[in-house]
């Protein structure tokens, strides 16, 4: 059991609740609701800033007539307006968000909406519209025609087109009954989300009314119920009617409320029911145990109290008994909570009721010391938001308590917006929860003073909107894989900094001063948050070492609108910039200042480099190009081997030259013929020469196996005497030949030796030569014809 006491239960920080205090947040919640759903709405209309128009606040008695034809979100608001026209609408045929809220209007011309069949949001609230109007608009998601002045909830029957509808927001002061037949246009639609209720208490409800949207799963009453208890059990007996899960009661209890009865107890047979949220709320201590006793013996899994004033009105305070039933509640949120008594709470209750809850929230509740019992009596909590309150780090914990184990099952802890200092002395008792993986400490006053020992089991860790600096990074556990420095004064991110977190995956650096994403970064990033700091560009270089990127939210940064920029205007894949476009715009130059960078156009030639070096050299180009044709017209690459087996010829026989007369060799000669003629020489030829005493070499016979045919080639001309060709159509035809026949002049002309002997075993036709022997011959500038009339000479000369 748990008895509040400075010693057993944390301290509440003790206000007068003031009378006006639920008055002033009467539609909190539900304006929080509505801006949510209204920057959703807006993100997913506009594509570009240019399309966006905000004339909020100029004091317009009528909407312009020059709006720009692609104006995608329009927002009039709080401009003495009184009537909505057609005329200056007929060209916004791509609008799709209108905001016209607090302008007094009264009427809204029935065609207006012709020319917007895009429209998918539409806030009309807080003016003074005495009936809802009529309209057509198939695509339309969102309606808000809350805070009017219209007297009945009667919809018309155009609402039956409005087939995409997903929340509605009515109410009005003077809507006093929902009438039986109110909503039969929406009978059949597809509404998933009704908000309803202008804060003030029905006079009558007809059964049946809201049974008729089966399609609903969530419904928002902003009505008190103080003195009809009746009326909220029909209504609660008509939501069991349809497909909600979700039920909200807005100011459902008014200031200095005394309940009687239990007018909740029909929750029991409400079985769809799984989330049940009180806002706004005057709650008795006395009500307080029927209302909870009623919701764990019902299938409520969440339970949610926002913004709620507690007076207890009893001596004994709040006593809830122990319940002998199965409880399926699994999470608890209480989320502002006010006091009225100028004394602490004195609450029991059995934890163990609890203890299958995984879910556990007390935020701006004034808490500055935790249970012990918390700490240690809820085996299956996951996840504990205890933000927004006065704890501090002997507050949380406590030196009071003993206990043999904390948090057995925690994962998740949010301690944001407390008062935690230490983050060593932190880091050391976070090894007490031994399956803590997510960590909150932001809006705290964290220094770093002494080195920090975090346990290996944490790898999510937010220290944001805390004043660190670049040091930060050397205080954190190297097992993080989420880390969140959003707003830390951090002004440099480094190679250094990250090689510390091989497994981190999330990288938040928001809302800092950084300047420059380094290019020698080298990591497995998955997503990296730079937005809202001072960079100018961001290069190629910069994520060639972030391969993994999936994630890049880089938007509200000077951006610089420049060839530096070039790169990530138009080659980088947005898909990896969840705000692009509209968060990006140029800085400077200032002829570009706000323009969005999406629509920033410069010449490809006046960035890319290459591109001005192909512009500014086409001679060289051409004249390259040509070169490179006639070099592969003219065989050019043939001549470019045989020039490097040349130079190594060259090279060999300018050593050997002088020596030659004195060298042995080893072969009187080097026979060089086609294989074609093979028969002629094995039978004839070198029987008569070897039968005659001269050593011959043949390539089939004398070449070294393994070695390189043109080296074979090379040492038999070199280590025979002569070489003898013999000379045929095959021969003039094989490429190995004219080889062999290319060494051995060269060989020749270097060692200035008469070394070459032909052997014509057939005529050879003179269209029949390679035209790669022109150039061959004793000068090495006769014509191919020459060239073998010159060799058929010598061989005539030989035979003589």
């Amino acid at each position: 059991m748990i008895n509040s006491s400075p010693t057993s239960f944390y301290v509440y920080s003790v206000r007068v609740a003031l009378l006006l205090w639920t008055t002033a947040l009467l539609s909190w919640r539900t304006l929080c609701l509505a801006e949510l759903m209204e920057d959703q709405g807006h993100a997913s209309c506009v594509t570009s800033s240019r399309r966006d128009k905000n004339l909020s606040g100029q004091n317009l008695t009528n909407v312009p007539l020059d709006l720009n034809n692609e104006t995608q979100s329009l927002d009039i608001s709080h401009n003495p307006l009184v009537k909505l026209q057609a005329a200056p609408f007929q060209r916004l045929s791509q609008l799709c968000f209108l905001k016209a809220t607090s302008c007094g209007l009264r009427v809204i011309n029935p065609g207006l909406f012709v020319h917007t069949p895009k429209l998918k949001f539409l806030n009309i609230s807080n003016n003074l519209l005495d009936f809802i109007p009529d309209l057509s608009l198939p695509l339309l998601k969102i309606l808000d025609l809350a805070g009017n002045q219209y007297g009945s909830y009667q919809l018309p029957a155009t609402f039956e087109t409005l087939a995409n509808l997903s929340a509605l927001y009515l109410g009005s002061e003077n809507a006093l009954q929902v009438d039986f037949n109110d909503f039969d246009s929406l009978s059949d639609s597809s509404l998933k989300h009704l908000i309803l209720g202008g804060g003030f208490e029905w006079q009558r409800y007809d059964r049946g009314s809201l049974a008729k949207m089966k399609s609903l799963q969530k419904i928002t009453l902003k009505v008190p119920f103080c003195e009809n208890f009746d009326l909220l059990e029909n209504l609660l007996e008509d939501v069991n009617e349809t497909q909600t899960t979700d039920l909200e009661l807005v100011n459902v209890l008014p200031d200095l409320c005394n309940v009687t009865g239990d007018p909740f107890r029909s929750l029991r047979a409400m079985p769809l029911i799984k989330d049940f949220t009180i806002v706004n709320t005057w709650i008795n201590s006395s009500f307080f145990v029927l209302f909870l006793k009623n919701v764990l013996l019902s299938n409520v899994r969440t339970l949610t109290f926002v913004n709620v004033t507690y007076n207890e009105d009893t001596a004994e305070g709040f006593r809830f008994p122990t319940l002998n039933h199965t409880i399926v509640l699994r999470s608890l949120i209480f989320d502002g909570v006010n006091h009225y008594q100028y004394r602490y709470p004195s609450i029991e209750i059995s934890v163990d009721m609890f203890s299958k809850m995984d879910y556990l929230k007390f935020s701006g509740t004034g808490m500055n010391i935790v249970p012990c019992k918390v700490m240690s009596s809820l085996p299956s909590l996951e996840t504990l938001d205890l933000s927004n309150n006065l704890l501090s780090d002997t507050g949380f914990w406590w030196s009071g308590c003993s206990y043999t184990s904390v948090f057995p099952k925690l994962r998740n802890l949010s301690l944001s917006k407390n008062r935690f200092v230490d983050l060593s002395f932190i880091a050391q008792h976070t090894h007490q929860m031994k399956y803590l993986e997510s960590f909150d400490l932001s809006f705290n006053s964290i220094f770093l003073d002494k080195p920090c020992f975090w346990p290996i089991h944490i790898t999510s860790l937010s220290l944001s909107n805390n004043n660190l600096g670049n040091k930060v990074f050397s205080f954190l556990s190297q097992y993080l894989q989420r880390i969140d420095l959003s707003k830390t004064g951090i002004t440099a991110l480094t190679q250094e900094d990250l090689l510390q977190f091989p497994m981190l995956k999330h990288l938040f650096l928001s809302f800092n001063s950084i300047k420059v994403i380094p290019t020698d970064l080298s990591h497995t990033l998955v997503s990296l948050y730079i937005d809202q700091n001072s960079i100018t560009s961001i290069s190629r270089e910069s994520l060639a070492g972030l391969p993994s990127l999936r994630t890049l939210k880089a938007g509200d940064n000077p951006f610089v609108c420049s060839c530096d920029s070039y790169w990530f205007m138009t080659a980088l894949n947005k898909s990896l910039l969840p705000d692009w476009p509209l968060d990006y715009t140029c800085s400077t130059p200032p002829s570009v200042a706000d323009l969005p960078m999406s629509e920033y156009r410069t010449s490809r030639m006046s960035c890319e480099a290459w591109l001005q070096a192909v512009v500014a050299l086409p001679v060289t180009m051409l004249i390259v190009l040509a070169l490179c044709s006639a070099f592969y017209a003219c065989d050019g690459v043939w001549y470019t081997k045989m020039l490097w087996m040349w130079i190594r010829v060259k090279r060999r026989g300018q050593k050997q030259a002088n020596l030659l007369n004195n060298t042995t060799f080893r072969y009187h000669s080097f026979i060089s013929y086609s294989h074609q003629d093979s028969a002629w020489v094995e039978s004839k030829l070198v029987p008569s020469l070897e039968g005659a005493g001269i050593s011959l070499c043949i390539h089939e016979r004398d070449f070294v196996p393994g070695q390189w045919i043109v080296d074979n080639i090379i040492n038999c001309v070199e280590e025979s005497y002569k070489t003898l060709f013999v000379l045929s159509n095959h021969f003039v035809q094989s490429e190995w030949c004219n080889y062999e026949l290319f060494f051995a002049q060269h060989r020749a002309i270097d060692a200035q030796q008469d070394s070459l002997v032909f052997i014509l075993l057939e005529p050879i036709p003179t269209n029949s030569l390679p035209k790669k022997l022109v150039g061959i011959g004793s000068n090495r500038m006769k014509t191919r014809e020459s060239c073998w009339a010159s060799i058929a000479l010598c061989w005539a000369k030989k035979s003589s």
